[in-house]
């Protein structure tokens, strides 16, 4: 295979460009990280972004499985013209060479998102957490990477707890987990304290995986700023509590001005 040519700035600053537009608060933690490495973690989170969007952006499950198909093929076979001229694709695997970021996990992450396409309940809670560690903790870990930091659980905890914040944020759905529909006799289409039992079962997790890497973080010696993504965790959490709390509605978002703070406060105490 022929070896491509690096990047252009435009195709970074495209990825810097969509992440700006798409997750302001993504963004904002990047701006935390070392110049150097901004970039390459702007194309992670780019990438994390127009898979996590197939969805809806196609009418039907199939044309999503062609797309996210054409992402695992294109870090595969980098050298295809085609791949290159997609401005996203063309800075991710030049990041991915540059790091040597594991094509495993970076297809992974668009073989997750497959589940996205369909209404299929997510059968248990072991499930899910594999989802968020694949599409939430994966851009954290290659981050990470990208900073110089050595392999943690770190990053999955913090991942997991990022993942699992922005599923709650949305109405309940398909990838609330069977077993604990189960467990507290809940139906997803109810509103009922059964549903509401789940979905505080969820928020704990999270909020357990949040304050697990919190604690860890102190001990890191490279990396803190990949972790930033998640800081906003705690905020949104406390905004599911209380029996006001209409989970259907989906949570109000923190102002600007206190998710901003957060993310400062969090980058100057080193970590979360």
């Amino acid at each position: 295979m022929a070896e491509a040519a690096p990047a252009s700035d435009a195709h970074y600053a495209y990825c810097e460009a969509l992440l700006r537009e798409r997750d302001r608060d993504l963004w904002l933690a990047c701006l935390f990280a070392p110049q150097p490495a901004r970039r390459h973690i702007h194309a992670v989170y780019a990438y994390a972004i127009e898979a996590s969007d197939v969805r809806a952006r196609v009418s039907q499950p199939l044309l999503g499985e062609m797309r996210l198909r054409w992402w695992s093929d294109s870090l595969t076979d980098e050298a295809v013209e085609s791949v290159r001229a997609h401005p996203v694709a063309d800075a991710l695997l030049d990041t991915a060479t540059r790091f040597d970021l594991p094509r495993a996990e970076l297809i992974a992450l668009a073989d997750a998102h497959v589940a996205d396409l369909y209404d299929d309940q997510t059968p248990d809670l072991a499930t899910l957490e594999a989802y968020c560690h694949m599409t939430s903790a994966g851009p954290m870990r290659w981050a990470a990477k990208i900073l110089g930091a050595s392999p943690s659980p770190v990053f999955d905890e913090a991942g997991l707890a990022l993942g699992l914040t922005r599923i709650l944020r949305a109405p309940p759905g398909a990838f609330y987990p069977a077993d604990l529909l189960a467990r507290h006799g809940a139906d997803i289409h109810l509103d009922s304290p059964g549903l509401r039992a789940v979905h505080a079962d969820l928020r704990h997790r999270a909020l357990s995986s949040y304050e697990s890497a919190r604690r860890a973080a102190p001990t890191l010696t490279k990396g803190h700023e990949a972790l930033l993504p998640a800081a906003t965790v705690p905020l949104y959490l406390a905004r599911m509590i209380g029996r006001d709390y209409d989970p259907w509605r989906g949570v109000r978002e923190p102002s600007p001005l206190r998710r901003q703070w957060r993310l400062w406060r969090a980058a100057r105490g080193v970590g979360l």
